[in-house]
């Protein structure tokens, strides 16, 4: 077929250009676009991050009940509600980790990222072929904190193909034991935010979706993804990512994102069902 989400939105007035990938669980590729285009990850890059914390507990290396103590230091703002609060406040790592999924909090994110270690995480991701993705340094920092990669422009990244490949491992149990594998995903399925492929799913009458969804969303000026696992009556693990939208407004009502969920919804249900989606 010649039909392309990216033609698609554009007939819709979507300036911008997007990246996608969906696949069954059994890793069969149902729709593929621009997977390897290289994206400013914006909070997608807090799955991996969970993954690879929970990758330690599980090892032993991490107490999910210890606790970490939030200093005044550690606040950084945008998302998230640990920069609202006192330092001084103790969180367990479990605590932590749900923050940064749940309401994609950036200070939660930086003391992961400190507990992981920048250089580990990186090959922590190029050990698993995540060609695309690299963890430039931690969120939202000053001017005077940031590291030479960070001043110098750069900005952490990934691709379509990097995270359905992340979430495809995940949900097939690849990267965790099965603990830690519901753990990660009942995080997931927790998320706040339902901005794009969790905004079309069909609802009952008492307003309840349909199909659960376990996502992670990402946003920035012009920058709108969202990664995860759709529950239809053929599971789906989705990744699309976008930039260059329009619409500045940090809104329910963004017109980037409300364009990017009406194309892509035809496209899940169509694939969710047992046919093969074209492409």
């Amino acid at each position: 077929m010649n039909w392309t989400i990216e033609g698609d939105l554009r007939s819709r007035g979507f300036a911008g250009e997007v990246g996608l990938l969906v696949a069954s669980l059994e890793g069969e590729v149902l729709y593929r676009h621009a997977e390897d285009r290289v994206f400013p990850a914006a909070s997608t890059i807090k799955v991996p991050l969970l993954i690879a914390a929970l990758q330690r507990a599980q090892a032993g290396d991490l107490e999910l009940n210890g606790r970490v103590m939030m200093q005044d230091t550690d606040r950084v703002p945008g998302a998230g509600v640990l920069h609202e609060l006192a330092g001084g406040l103790a969180l367990t790592w479990r605590d932590v980790l749900t923050l940064m999924i749940v309401v994609s909090d950036n200070t939660a994110t930086n003391l992961v990222i400190e507990q992981l270690g920048l250089d580990p995480s990186n090959a922590w991701l190029q050990a698993r072929g995540l060609r695309e993705t690299r963890l430039v340094g931690k969120l939202q920092l000053p001017e005077h904190l940031r590291n030479e990669a960070q001043r110098r422009g750069e900005r952490n990244v990934t691709s379509a193909r990097d995270q359905a490949a992340l979430l495809l491992g995940l949900v097939r149990g690849d990267l965790l034991d099965g603990v830690h594998t519901r753990l990660a995903l009942e995080i997931l399925k927790r998320q706040q935010l339902r901005d794009i492929i969790g905004r079309r799913v069909p609802r009952d009458e008492k307003g309840e979706a349909l199909y659960a969804v376990a996502s992670k969303s990402g946003e920035l000026s012009g920058v709108h993804h969202d990664v995860g696992v759709l529950y239809t009556p053929r599971p789906l693990v989705v990744a699309l990512l976008s930039q260059g939208g329009q619409d500045p407004r940090e809104h329910p009502e963004n017109r980037d994102v409300a364009l990017l969920a009406d194309a892509l919804w035809p496209l899940l249900a169509q694939a969710g069902r047992a046919g093969r989606a074209g492409g």
